[in-house]
């Protein structure tokens, strides 16, 4: 059985949440580094991990590692490394790569003496002067930090971010990845009730749906891996096939609500895409005037940060005014993201428990105020 050390990669602040979905996945050999997780696993892994990954961007083989002060250090050592189990002699392989704090600061140097390395490899192993390169794709990456090169093969192809559904977007889409993870983070369980009053496009009660009835965010679409010649094409079928197998018919108790029309359309079209929209109940109306019967439940929104110009003095008035919620639902728990530094302080109370997050380049906090019904374990 092959044995390959892989790599899920992660926005800043998700790496423990990633570690949680490896380990929820039978995989428990995991090391947690900055933006990424390492661990092991044959070619049902990455089937499996691309298909059920939410949180995660990418799966990436890692094809080796090794200290390089200078370029003829990083040559070297990529041409010995065992290309040809990986490229077949029509492979299409682009070179990326970064740098932080190392010698090397040359990005795309570092990118060129790694091509070159691995071509001169193959043409001792394939006999050939010259490489079409119009075969099936294999991205390679090379970072180097503080000197240490890090070489991968990307097996996700498009981020595992897009998961099919989100066609539509209307204002600051949230990642679909980001959403999952606020999800997760809440600790929320499939037979509570869940809302977002600031739902836009849908995308936390789309990806609160997928989780509820345990449908894998990637069983519907297509990976790099897939067309690479020596991938056994039955991993992913088998995969796909467990995946199914282990949905859920459940009734979910989902809201999501904006006070844009056009947003709530694009939310529906979403849930619909993705096989939840009679999971979710989508419906027009300001924050200050929703309602839910269910004594218990979650509320998890990702706020507006009035990042444009104009917008700052609003979007303060709206986090003083999110205690009406509080008030109508004393014994909900509630999530919010948010950019602003003095969230707490405009919404009169310390939250329990804050988490730095990344939405794309911006910093934000994830602000968590529990409930009666919260569960005990945090992440």
């Amino acid at each position: 059985m092959v044995k390959l050390n892989l790599i899920a990669t992660a926005a800043f602040g998700l790496e423990s949440v990633v570690a949680l979905e490896l380990k929820n996945l039978g995989i428990n050999d995991v090391m947690v580094e900055n933006g990424k997780v390492q661990f092991f696993g044959d070619y049902s892994t990455i089937a499996r991990t691309n298909l059920w990954l939410r949180t995660a961007d990418r799966v990436l083989i890692k094809a080796g590692e090794f200290y390089a002060e200078s370029f003829e250090e990083l040559f070297e050592k990529t041409k010995a490394l065992p290309w040809e189990e990986f490229l077949p002699e029509n492979a299409n392989f682009p070179v990326t790569g970064k740098a932080v704090r190392s010698r090397l600061m040359s990005v795309s140097d570092c990118q060129a003496i790694v091509k070159k390395a691995i071509v001169e490899r193959l043409k001792g192993k394939y006999r050939l002067n010259w490489f079409p390169e119009d075969g099936p794709e294999f991205k390679i990456e090379v970072s180097l930090l503080k000197d240490l090169a890090t070489l991968t093969i990307d097996t996700s192809g498009a981020g595992l971010h897009k998961r099919g559904y989100r066609k539509l977007t209307g204002r600051a889409p949230l990642r679909e990845t980001l959403a999952a993870a606020l999800v997760i983070l809440s600790r929320w369980r499939e037979d509570r009730a869940l809302a977002d009053p600031f739902c836009g496009s849908g995308t936390i009660p789309v990806e609160a749906a997928l989780i509820g009835l345990n449908i894998a965010p990637g069983v519907n679409r297509e990976f790099a891996f897939t067309k690479w010649p020596w991938f056994p094409k039955k991993e992913l079928e088998l995969a796909r096939e467990e995946a199914r197998s282990k949905q859920r018919n459940l009734k979910l108790l989902i809201y999501g609500s904006d006070i844009s029309e056009d947003e709530l359309s694009y939310a529906r079209y979403h849930a619909k895409a993705a096989g939840v929209e009679k999971s979710i109940r989508f419906f027009k109306k300001d924050f200050r005037e929703v309602k839910f019967a269910e004594e218990y439940g979650w509320l998890i929104s990702n706020l507006p940060y009035g990042e444009r110009i104009g917008d700052g003095r609003e979007v303060e008035k709206l986090y003083r005014e999110l205690k009406i919620l509080r008030e109508k639902l004393p014994t909900w728990s509630f999530y919010f993201l948010s950019s602003h530094p003095a969230f707490e302080k405009l919404y009169g109370r310390k939250a329990d428990k804050r988490r730095k997050l990344y939405n794309g380049k911006i910093e934000t906090h994830f602000y968590q105020f529990f409930g009666p019904k919260s569960p005990k374990i945090i992440l």
